[in-house]
């Protein structure tokens, strides 16, 4: 789940502040007044309970979170300080409500908020000596959210009374009491559908409370439902399926997709009104949990059901961005296309570019013209992967900019080609040898088509890596209607072709090459060298996503087809024969190993989960809970959003984060390292890029407690990292 707390944090001094305050019973801060409150109507007595409560007062549009925040967010804590003799027992919550953030669900409170805490007397408390009155301390934290959240803590004391009373704000206390959640008694059921994208509650006989109205269920067991898809059952539903005693209501509740944990047992509240506007009145109630929990992608948007009860969904909508806005992001945009041609990704495919151009060095009016059709298969293929992934976020599928190498599939096949382009550019064969001559010459010899292609393949390659300017445009674009996104994604196409079309602008520099010649067949057999490079690189990546035996498996069909490129350029009779026999062993290894190197599973983890993070050089395996855990004791973290697929990032890798005095400063200064691999589709880390406003790697964060997230450019060099940890200073213990 997105921990949308992290990313926002904005207050450097806000906890520090309330934490060096004397102790006191109220705490004032610009978004919340804090008051530790107690209900003690008969006193302080052995044997009896009374009651300690912090009031939350919020400044408006400000909001806590309840115990299950839902996407984002932490629940308050309250850790109590008692005299001997004194138990806390289990906090009492009131009823939340649901606070949307975007296309996302908060549950917490905004207004006042009185979270109530029973305090038992034992039947042997006695106070010491002549003490009329007893101490009692707390230590609160809570998060406090608009469009930024803060994180803020504070110590309270209070002196109670042992023999007179003590009402302070007794009205709350007594309304708090009142309403506080009742178990529903009754044999209450949930069950996951087959393909474990919902799940069906079966409630038997609802309190009469729920009959004379809406109500809701928010779940109170978190990180398994999709937060944003509270089911709410329509009141007359809700009546005519309870009107004879032992009736049983069934409600459906959407699964997330990014589903944390797999409970057999849950927990669920019951909120009388709907999910925004409860009236205060709450159940609990817990169930079993029949089936099987699956794994799947983001599902459909699901309107309803045939029960009593009706799913409704957070509208999605996007709204559009104002003129200036967009305007920057497709200069931005420009701008990143352009750098993109400087960056470690693109180095597999210059070859192709380097090609084309000297093939029409003595022809300047059809290099241009070949200029121009790279430019098109660039725009025509930025084009279609901003469409392609505008059109799974819509369904959705939380993709992010690269997913194309996410795929095994893909990767394998991409492999395929560009073994299959070395070895013709080796010469092994010509296309001409075994499709027909009209075919081979338009595909093959037409200059256009060649490099109509070549840009198809750039983009697909390059793509996945993000420049400079380019990461913000990206993540502003997938948030913009399809009008306003899909010209960012041509902006981003458009620059990245712009330096090959400068080239053919003006050909004065043609005259420096070689006259055309025996050197240019050379030269074309010398790029092959790149291609195989480039095979290399996928075959790595496909052993990131796969596992030693995937690509062992991948390699042997690789094997098999150029086996059957060597048969193809065969002549006489035997050609015949070898051709079918080099078909069926291709055909026998794919169908033998192709599951191995698509389905099998990667054992790709950058770091050990279990290594000590004070290690040079040692990194681990990210995670939301891990950022969240160290911000909390005061750690900082640096966190590498990273794919095998990236070329980019793994240059950074083998520069940047070798580099031994950067190592070595992180660890001397107790920095967390934490690696987010997106090799594979992983939606924790989607949501997460998401949240820093990008789409695509590499990035580069930094998190210091009580600052904001600052991210680092794509090519971070070593001065650029030491300037940032240079500014961050460790709290004095």
């Amino acid at each position: 789940m997105a921990l949308l707390l992290i990313v926002s944090l904005n207050a450097q001094a806000q906890t520090q502040l309330l934490g060096s305050r004397p102790q006191t019973h109220t705490l004032q801060t610009p978004q919340v007044k804090a008051s530790l409150l107690a209900y003690a109507p008969q006193g302080i007595e052995a044997g009896k309970i009374f009651w300690l409560g912090l009031e939350l007062v919020h400044q408006p549009h400000w909001h806590t979170y309840w115990r299950n925040p839902g996407d984002s967010g932490l629940p308050t804590e309250l850790q109590w300080k008692l005299p001997d003799g004194m138990v806390a027992g289990n906090l009492i919550w009131p009823v939340p409500r649901q606070i949307p953030i975007g296309t996302l669900a908060n549950f917490g409170y905004e207004d006042t908020l009185l979270l109530v805490t029973p305090i038992q007397m034992s039947k042997s408390f006695k106070p010491k000596g002549p003490e009329s009155s007893v101490q009692i301390e707390l230590q609160a934290s809570w998060l406090v959210c608009q469009k930024e959240c803060i994180p803020q803590e504070g110590n309270f004391s209070l002196k109670l009374p042992l023999q007179s009373g003590t009402l302070m704000a007794q009205s709350a206390f007594e309304k708090a009491l009142q309403l506080q959640a009742q178990p529903l008694k009754g044999k209450h059921q949930a069950h996951i559908s087959q393909d474990g994208r919902t799940l069906d509650l079966s409630l038997a006989q609802l309190p009469p409370d729920l009959l004379q109205g809406d109500w809701t269920v928010f779940p109170q067991t978190a990180n398994v439902m999709q937060n944003n898809a509270v089911p709410v059952v329509q009141p007359a539903a809700a009546k005519q399926g309870n009107a004879e005693a032992g009736a049983v209501t069934k409600v459906s509740l959407q699964v997330s997709s990014e589903r944390m944990d797999s409970p057999q047992h849950m927990t669920w509240l019951l909120v009388q009104g709907k999910a925004n506007a409860p009236t205060g009145k709450q159940w609990t109630v817990d169930t079993p949990i029949q089936g099987q929990w699956q794994t799947f992608s983001d599902p459909p948007n699901i309107e309803g059901k045939a029960t009593s009860g009706m799913l409704k969904l957070a509208p999605t909508s996007l709204a559009a961005a104002p003129w200036a806005t967009w305007v920057l992001a497709m200069l931005g945009a420009l701008l990143g296309g352009i750098l993109l041609n400087l960056m470690p990704c693109v180095f597999p495919v210059l070859a192709i570019k380097l090609l084309s151009i000297t093939q029409l060095a003595d022809r300047p009016r059809d290099m241009k013209s070949s200029a121009w059709a790279f430019t098109a298969g660039v725009l025509i293929s930025f084009l279609v992967l901003g469409a392609l992934m505008l059109a799974l976020r819509t369904a959705g599928s939380q993709m992010g900019w690269g997913f194309q190498l996410q795929s095994p599939w893909v990767v394998a096949a991409l492999a395929m080609l560009f073994a299959v382009i070395g070895l013709n550019l080796s010469g092994m064969f010509e296309f001409g040898s075994f499709v027909p001559s009209s075919l081979a010459g338009f595909q093959w010899a037409n200059p256009m088509t060649n490099s109509l292609w070549s840009g198809v393949f750039a983009v697909i390659i390059a793509s996945p890596c993000t420049a400079p300017f380019m990461g913000a445009s990206l993540g502003l674009a997938i948030g913009l209607p399809a009008w306003q996104a899909l010209p960012v994604f041509l902006a981003m196409g458009l620059g990245m072709s712009l330096p090959f079309i400068a080239l053919s602008f003006s050909t004065a520099w043609v005259k420096y090459l070689p006259r055309p010649g025996a050197w240019m067949q050379t030269f074309r057999q010398f790029m092959a060298f790149p291609m195989y490079a480039t095979v290399i690189w996928l075959v790595w990546v496909l052993g990131q996503q796969v596992g030693l035996d995937g690509v062992s498996a991948f390699l042997a069909c690789l094997l098999c087809l150029a086996m059957l490129l060597w048969a193809l350029t065969l002549k006489g009779k035997v050609k015949n024969t070898m051709v079918a026999l080099a078909l069926l062993v291709l055909g026998l290894s794919v169908w033998q190993w192709g599951p191995t190197w698509t389905k099998g599973e990667a054992q790709t983890a950058n770091a050990a989960p279990n290594a000590k993070p004070t290690k040079l050089g040692q990194w681990e395996a990210w995670s939301t809970e891990k950022v969240a855990a160290a911000l909390k004791e005061g750690r900082p973290v640096f966190v590498d959003f990273t794919a095998a697929w990236c070329v980019s990032c793994q240059f950074n890798k083998k520069t940047t984060f070798s580099d031994v005095s950067l190592l070595s400063e992180f660890a001397n200064r107790n920095v967390l390292l934490l690696r987010a691999d997106w090799t594979r589709y992983d939606p924790n880390i989607t949501a997460a890029l998401n949240e820093l406003g990008r789409n695509g790697v590499p990035v580069y964060a930094w998190y210091a407690p009580q600052q904001p997230v600052r991210l680092l450019s794509e090519l971070p060099s070593v001065s650029e990292i030491q300037e940032v940890l240079n500014q961050w200073k460790a709290p004095a213990p």
